[in-house]
């Protein structure tokens, strides 16, 4: 099997916050021991509630944020370590699709303008400018005559095409997704997906997908991680994960996917409780104040990722009972 690549391993983020009238540090534990791989070409999505950790992840491969440990190597060179010139190096092959169009836009800026400042930070030759910004801007369904308009110009979906010609100008080898079609109507959204499966293709590209819509996720992903209060409980191939998921909270968010099919008697999983705070975790497993199937085990152990049958799970009721059914 070819090196992935990128290759991140026991990756965790601590925010420091003060808290109470005495303003007393404490430590959020945005993602405690993340374990991921992805491959040339790949698609990888990270799914989860608000809050999991999932856009930290992101900008922690960056280096947007700044790990607290842990590895990140891509292409086969640790990044975790590197000053500010090498990382600058490296993040030509590396680029960010952001969440929101209407707010990662300079309005003072013309589309041009925007664009050009990658080519600028770089050192791509001036001569060379142009051409990429006319190639570039087309490639993303747009036109050159776009170029020496402003933002609030165009639509929410002209945007995104827009943040994701920023991201492609340099013509990365890896692209990590926040949300990109979150803040868009769905008729748009299938044509951004569109778009980025196009662009994979014909750029070789290699994706790390976020998102919380996991009908988005099955369309446009390889393989699927989902994330809870800053770990990965589950982790396999889309269709794995989606045809027999294994984790009592993946069997949850898909079952709150639409039914759409009247035949389709799937049971509806509600949640108890909300989201814990990621300041203050429940002991043991995270999960375990939600969960249906909870254990004494559930409340003073954290499980650790294992692997049923080619999928991962981090759950105590396959490492108790390996035989069991999840169905």
């Amino acid at each position: 099997m070819t090196t992935p690549i990128l290759e991140v391993k026991g990756l965790r983020k601590l925010f420091r916050m003060k808290k109470g009238w005495l303003q007393q540090p404490h430590y959020i534990h945005a993602l405690n021991g993340i374990d991921v791989s992805v491959y040339e070409g790949e698609t990888l999505g990270i799914v989860g509630e608000s809050g999991c950790g999932k856009s930290t992840l992101g900008k922690c491969i960056l280096r947007l944020l700044e790990p607290f440990q842990g590895e990140i190597r891509f292409q086969g060179n640790e990044i975790g370590k590197m000053n500010k010139k090498e990382m600058r190096a490296v993040r030509r092959n590396m680029q960010m699709v952001f969440q929101n169009p209407f707010e990662t836009l300079n309005p003072k800026l013309t589309i041009g303008h925007i664009l050009t400042e990658p080519l600028i930070s770089h050192g791509i030759p001036r001569e060379q400018r142009q051409a990429l910004l006319e190639e570039t801007i087309e490639i993303v369904g747009m036109s050159k005559q776009h170029l020496s308009r402003y933002p609030h110009e165009f639509s929410g979906g002209q945007r995104q095409r827009i943040g994701i010609a920023r991201a492609l100008i340099l013509r990365p080898k890896l692209i990590i997704a926040d949300e990109p079609v979150s803040a868009l109507d769905v008729s748009i959204q299938s044509q951004i997906l569109n778009l980025l499966q196009d662009l994979q293709e014909q750029f070789s590209l290699t994706y790390v997908f976020i998102s919380h819509d996991l009908s988005v996720v099955a369309h446009i992903a390889d393989k699927v991680a989902v994330m809870y209060l800053g770990e990965i409980i589950e982790y396999a191939e889309k269709e794995k994960l989606f045809g027999r998921p294994l984790h009592p909270y993946t069997q949850a968010l898909l079952s709150a996917k639409p039914i759409t099919d009247p035949d389709d008697t799937r049971e509806k999983i509600v949640l108890s409780g909300d989201l814990p705070s990621a300041s203050n975790p429940p002991k043991g497993c995270k999960f375990h104040p939600r969960c249906r199937f909870r254990m004494e085990i559930c409340k003073v152990e954290l499980p650790k990722l294992c692997e049923i049958e080619g999928q991962s799970v981090a759950c105590h009721l396959y490492q108790s009972f390996p035989a069991i059914d999840p169905s």
